[in-house]
C-alpha cells in the first residue's frame, strides 16, 4: 500500500515538473527597458514628401521656345540660381515645379510673353552614412534611394549593427530621428544616416 502511495506521489511530482518545464519553453522572454525602447522606436515610419531643392543640386531648366535661355544650372551656396536676363532666383526649399513657376513670373515681368518653363533635377546633393557599416563616408545620391541601398553602397552592415532601427538626420534638421529599418525606408539628398550598434 505504501509503495503504491509513494509511486503515485512520484508520478504527480513528475507531471507537475514536466508542466512547469513546458511553460518555461513556451513563455515569452521579457524584454529589457532598453530593448522595449528600441522596439518602440522601430514603430516609427519615415514620411517623405515631395523633393525640395538644396545647395549643390544641378538643374536642367528648359524655357520653351527660348533655347538661348535654357541650360544646366547649379543651386549655389546661398540657395539661389542665376538665370539669363532675370539674374538670381531663390530656389532653396522649393520643389522643382515651384521654382519653375517663380522663374515664369520673373520672365513674364517684361522679358517674355507667356513663358513656359520646365525644371528637372539632374544631380542631387550627396548623402552621408556613418556608424556600423563597412565603409562610412559620402556617396552620390540616386533617385529613389532607400536606406538598404545606401547601406549596401557603404559595404553592408558590420557584425555589431542594429538591423531594425536606423538614425537619420535630414539636411534641414539639426536633430536625428530613429526610423524603422524597412526595405522601403527612403533616403533624401543631403541626409546623414547613422547605423547604430545593437544591444547584445
Amino acid at each position: 500500500m505504501k509503495t503504491r502511495v509513494i509511486k503515485s506521489i512520484c508520478v504527480a511530482a513528475a507531471l507537475s515538473l514536466a508542466g512547469a518545464l513546458g511553460a518555461c519553453e513556451t513563455a515569452p522572454v521579457a524584454s529589457t527597458p532598453v530593448e522595449r525602447t528600441i522596439e518602440s522606436a522601430a514603430a516609427v515610419q519615415r514620411s517623405v514628401g515631395e523633393y525640395r531643392l538644396g545647395t549643390s543640386d544641378e538643374l536642367r531648366i528648359t524655357v520653351f521656345g527660348e533655347e538661348e535661355l535654357s541650360g544646366e544650372y547649379v543651386v549655389d551656396g546661398a540657395g539661389r540660381v542665376a538665370l539669363p536676363l532675370i539674374g538670381q532666383i531663390e530656389a532653396l526649399d522649393l520643389t522643382a515645379d515651384e521654382f519653375a513657376r517663380r522663374a515664369e513670373q520673373r520672365y513674364a515681368a517684361g522679358y517674355l510673353r507667356e513663358p513656359r518653363i520646365n525644371v528637372e533635377v539632374l544631380n542631387y546633393r550627396p548623402f552621408y552614412i556613418l556608424g556600423e557599416v563597412e565603409t562610412p563616408g559620402e556617396y552620390p545620391y540616386t533617385n529613389g534611394l532607400t536606406v538598404m541601398n545606401a547601406i549596401a553602397t557603404a559595404g553592408g552592415f558590420t557584425y555589431r549593427a542594429n538591423k531594425r532601427v536606423v538614425a537619420i538626420r535630414s539636411a534641414e534638421d539639426a536633430d536625428e530621428e530613429r526610423i524603422a529599418l524597412e526595405p522601403s525606408t527612403q533616403v533624401l539628398p543631403g541626409d546623414t544616416i547613422r547605423v547604430i550598434e545593437k544591444f547584445f
